[in-house]
């Protein structure tokens, strides 16, 4: 393992630092193209080498641009073609974001993580990064009448603990409770204000918007947790959709959403108190929601793309 670390340092730096291509690096160690390029490959996984974001303000493009000043936050944007699969959409986006939540996270921090369709996405592309003392938490609850939630979720969260050598806590109750007052009296729970405590002090947060009428189906309306009447409901209140499964319209309101009352989540006001709020998003049809979601001020970073970019826009 000694040695097989050292031929990493070795490789990574005479790669990145002396700027030797692999070739060159290949003949000085007696090694095969193939092999230096693995060693390179293994540096980044093991966190031996971290790559960073050279520009943390931003992307400085016009529509970025335009966006950050309308909703005052910083942009992060990929460029993908009109024509492009969602699914591509999807996975650009997802690895713009591992790059910049590998590069925010920090020693000794606490991490909010809200699960969903887009989170799934983006924890399959964060670097390894061994952290000391940082916990990972779950932001809103996940069981429904059909499910714990826990596999699902629960991955998502492993994921990001074991890229960050973190330790994961979940958050074992509903995303929406039947009655209100189930909800108030879990919260008075020690379990649960163990995990409240938490998510009071964390130092970042990331999540996606979930759309109720979204071309890719958000987890939260497809999955169990609504039935058709709760839908027809939502649409009359004007919900557009949701942050952290905090119900929210166009406007940014959410207070006055009924639903809410029972959601688990942490509410715009309450994610405001998070230093560094990343939200990201690839769908151009979530764009009412992702308005909602701005108007609220609930992200410090937003990292989309060009086209979900240009939907947003054209709504404010």
């Amino acid at each position: 393992m000694n040695e097989r670390y050292d031929e990493m340092y070795q490789a990574a730096s005479r790669y990145y630092i002396q700027g030797e291509t692999m070739e060159g690096i290949a003949h000085q160690l007696g090694l095969s193209r193939s092999t230096v390029s693995r060693l390179l490959k293994d540096a980044r996984e093991i966190g031996l080498v971290r790559i960073s974001l050279a520009d943390h303000s931003g992307s400085q493009s016009p529509l970025a641009v335009s966006l950050s000043r309308a909703f005052k936050v910083r942009v992060h944007m990929v460029a993908v073609r009109d024509t492009a699969s969602d699914a591509h959409r999807f996975d650009q986006v997802a690895r713009l974001a591992g790059r910049l939540v590998t590069e925010a996270v920090a020693d000794n921090q606490l991490i909010g993580i809200a699960w969903g369709v887009t989170l799934a996405h983006v924890v399959q592309h964060l670097q390894r990064r061994p952290l000391i003392g940082t916990t990972v938490v779950q932001i809103n609850g996940g069981a429904n009448q059909r499910s714990s939630g826990i596999p699902y979720i629960g991955e998502i969260l492993q994921r990001i603990g074991d890229a960050y050598d973190s330790r994961v806590v979940l958050f074992p109750v509903p995303a929406f409770f039947d009655f209100a007052e189930t909800k108030q009296a879990m919260w008075r729970e020690r379990s649960v204000q163990n995990v409240l405590r938490l998510l009071g002090r964390l130092d970042l947060a990331v999540f996606g918007v979930g759309c109720l009428t979204g071309k890719v189906p958000s987890h939260v309306y497809t999955a169990g947790y609504m039935d058709d009447t709760d839908m027809r409901q939502l649409a009359a209140d004007g919900v557009v959709g949701d942050v952290c499964t905090v119900l929210l319209r166009e406007d940014g309101s959410f207070t006055d959403i009924p639903y809410n009352e029972r959601a688990t989540g942490l509410t715009p006001v309450e994610l405001q108190r998070i230093p560094r709020r990343i939200c990201v998003v690839a769908d151009p049809s979530r764009a009412p929601a992702v308005v909602g979601a701005l108007r609220a001020h609930t992200a410090t970073d937003l990292v989309i793309d060009e086209g979900t970019a240009r939907a947003v826009l054209n709504r404010i």
